[in-house]
């Protein structure tokens, strides 16, 4: 039998956890370096020692401490992720994950927003002009008399530079008649008679003689809309027609038009399509760039830290168990012991699942989406309450 070549170290032999991380997120962190030696030592004795003898020095113990608090810190991340993701959407991203002293000390508490549904909502504007990224321009054509016919890309005045030939989306054109209410009166939309009215208001033999009437400011909006119907029906309306870029002119500008200008205003429909604009850049785009980084030691709480406590221990139970299942038994002087390595494996990859489904399962229940719903089963038991109340009876 081949003889066991482990290197025993006492864990509980190191004395300072700085510098002996893997990766150091932690080391300037005091509560950090202070916890270290005391979770060193229960760690150890949980596992043994000093009975036994493990297999693990005290820099084995540091790492799986290191990883405890990192994988509390995804954890609590990805729960802040599910919940406020969309609120930091196309917001400024942060840089590295850590950098020692200059991470922040904490996660900043988010306000609640729309949400993703009034961003993405958003977008369903751009048709309108009415929201969207895009940007909205604004351009003229001068009119001529006789001419109904005008090329956007060479006849008219664009904000935009080298927008003349790009294809242009037209959102709002300015051609527009006079307002109905300065032709309350036309005789094409009908007359008004105040006598009518003011019997129809049961003041027409009022004495003195009423001079002024006060009408529903619905009769205005009724007559204008009948008179703007009048005009589209009877006259020749102003509006316009646009096809390939070419605008036609309704009516067709008279002389005393000539030097006129109708203006309009547009976006380019390349922009709308354009995924690399300056907002978009430098901006948080998905999980990999959220604003959260690993969460400081020492503002983790009580529950937090114990959490952290234990899974430390599973990841040294792990670990030892891997160590121990080098072999399956040490020979000694007198026969050979038998070795528990795939027992610890096995436990420690148990209590380490365990506890994650248990955090999760909690971070679960105080989410958003939970919380929500728990306010509605309230709602709908009060208001079950509320109808079993007896109703009061007033007597007049």
């Amino acid at each position: 039998m081949p003889k066991a070549d482990f290197i025993y170290e006492d864990p509980l032999s190191g004395s300072q956890v700085t510098g002996s991380t893997p990766y150091g997120i932690y080391d300037d962190d005091t509560d950090f370096v202070t916890d270290s030696l005391n979770i060193t030592k229960w760690v150890a004795r949980r596992l043994g020692h000093p009975v036994m003898q493990l297999e693990i020095p005290s820099g084995s113990i540091y790492a799986c401490y290191e990883e405890a608090v990192s994988e509390y810190s995804q954890q609590i991340n990805q729960y802040n992720m599910k919940n406020w993701f969309w609120n930091d959407y196309a917001n400024q991203a942060t840089g590295s994950a850590y950098s020692g002293s200059t991470q922040t000390e904490f996660n900043n508490p988010k306000h609640p927003g729309g949400g993703a549904s009034v961003f993405l909502s958003d977008q369903y504007g751009e048709a309108i002009a009415m929201g969207g990224g895009i940007s909205i321009y604004t351009g003229s054509l001068v009119l001529t008399s006789s001419k109904q016919e005008y090329d956007l890309q060479n006849e008219s005045r664009l904000e935009g530079s080298g927008h003349s030939s790009q294809r242009l989306e037209i959102q709002k054109v300015f051609n527009f008649g006079p307002a109905a209410i300065t032709r309350f009166y036309d005789p094409f939309a009908g007359s008004f008679e105040q006598r009518q009215m003011l019997d129809a208001f049961g003041m027409g033999n009022v004495s003195p003689a009423v001079s002024f009437i006060m009408r529903p400011i619905s009769y205005d909006i009724a007559r204008s809309q009948a008179i703007e119907t009048n005009d589209k029906i009877r006259k020749s309306n102003y509006s316009f027609d646009i096809v390939n870029n070419k605008m036609r002119i309704f009516p067709v500008p008279r002389s005393s038009d000539a030097g006129d200008k109708v203006y309009f205003n547009y976006f380019v429909r390349g922009e709308s399509k354009d995924t690399s604009r300056s907002f978009t850049s430098g901006k948080v785009s998905d999980p990999s760039n959220a604003p959260y980084k690993f969460i400081k030691y020492r503002t983790i709480n009580s529950a937090g830290r114990q959490w952290i406590r234990k899974y430390a221990l599973a990841l040294a139970k792990e670990l030892l168990g891997i160590i121990r299942s080098k072999y399956a038994s040490m020979p000694l002087p007198n026969g050979e012991v038998s070795m528990d390595g795939e027992a610890l494996k096995a436990e420690g990859r148990e209590e380490k699942n365990q506890m994650l489904d248990e955090l999760k399962e909690f971070l679960e229940s105080v989410s958003l989406s939970e919380r929500t719903r728990q306010e509605q089963e309230q709602a709908e038991a009060q208001q079950q309450v509320l109808n079993k109340a007896p109703l009061g009876i007033y007597i007049g």
